[in-house]
């Protein structure tokens, strides 16, 4: 097995082109904020005979302000609007009907501007005492280790490999907004906190070994770790597939609804099991070395 301590650079390259990508792609396109944080009505409809094509259902509903029209499966559609009223709502429907024959409505959301602006007012300050938190108690739970470095400093990785394992679905739906369409919304921001927490969990699982190994093993610090990291290698591998193993079933087989959610797991996840060996063990080391610098 190569070193995983000594070929550092590598990882940490790879990784900078990982979030240097998220981030090119965040600065130009931006998030597809779905009705949860920008208000507005979503409706899913299946259409019994042909599908008609994304721009003349948009032309159909031009009466009722500024849509987006997403083809689904092989006879739905997802039809975005401002928020509508109860009447505005059946007018949508009977005009659908009378333009392209029988439709069923599989779904329908609508929330008001205001109250999308204080679920996204929410979800940012959950993200941020969740990291706060993290830092705190990770800190408390590695108290008894003070050398070679701090414990605190335990706290402060896991949260930069938490955010780098955030960044890359971030990034990644960046990009499907801009071609798919694709929204973030509710279920978006249950994914990153998902994604967080497991991320979270593989990395204590390497730096925890870090502490064991400190105080009943000999050898430079550097040793240490690469050593702890060995042997939580299989059992953060074994534990990523499994789960990755269950989420690309429901990508594949469930429905349309669960698509996104799972995916940007998948994305997560698979980050979170290469961060918590290839970059949170190796920040230690590189910490360490210029602390003694």
């Amino acid at each position: 097995m190569i070193s995983i301590i000594k070929n550092r650079r590598i990882w940490f390259v790879f990784s900078g082109l990982l979030i240097g990508a998220s981030i090119v792609s965040l600065a130009f396109y931006g998030l597809r904020l779905g009705i949860d944080f920008t208000g507005g009505a979503l409706l899913e409809i299946s259409f019994k005979g042909e599908r008609p094509a994304a721009n003349q259902v948009s032309e159909t509903l031009s009466g009722f302000g500024e849509s987006v029209v997403q083809s689904i499966g092989e006879k739905g559609v997802i039809v975005r609007l401002p928020p509508l009223t109860d009447d505005a709502h059946r007018e949508v429907l009977e005009k659908i009907r009378q333009s392209f024959g029988e439709a069923d409505e599989l779904r329908f959301e609508s929330i008001g501007p205001i109250i999308g602006k204080e679920l996204l007012d929410k979800a940012v300050k959950a993200l941020a005492f969740v990291f706060v938190s993290i830092v705190i108690y990770i800190a408390w739970a590695f108290r008894k280790v003070s050398r070679p470095i701090s414990s605190w400093t335990y706290g402060v990785i896991t949260v930069i490999t938490a955010l780098h394992d955030v960044a890359v679905p971030l990034g990644l739906f960046s990009i499907l907004g801009k071609v798919q369409n694709a929204e973030v919304g509710g279920a978006f921001v249950a994914a990153v906190l998902t994604i967080m927490g497991y991320s979270i969990n593989d990395t204590i699982v390497v730096l925890d070994r870090v502490r064991e190994n400190l105080a009943r093993s000999s050898g430079t610090f550097q040793e240490i770790v690469e050593r702890s990291v060995r042997q939580s290698f299989a059992r953060s591998i074994n534990t990523t597939m499994t789960t990755l193993l269950a989420l690309v079933a429901i990508y594949i087989f469930g429905g349309e609804s669960v698509k996104n959610f799972s995916l940007a797991l998948i994305a997560g996840i698979a980050t979170g099991a290469y961060s918590s060996i290839f970059i949170a063990a190796p920040l230690l080391v590189v910490w360490n070395n210029r602390k003694r610098r």
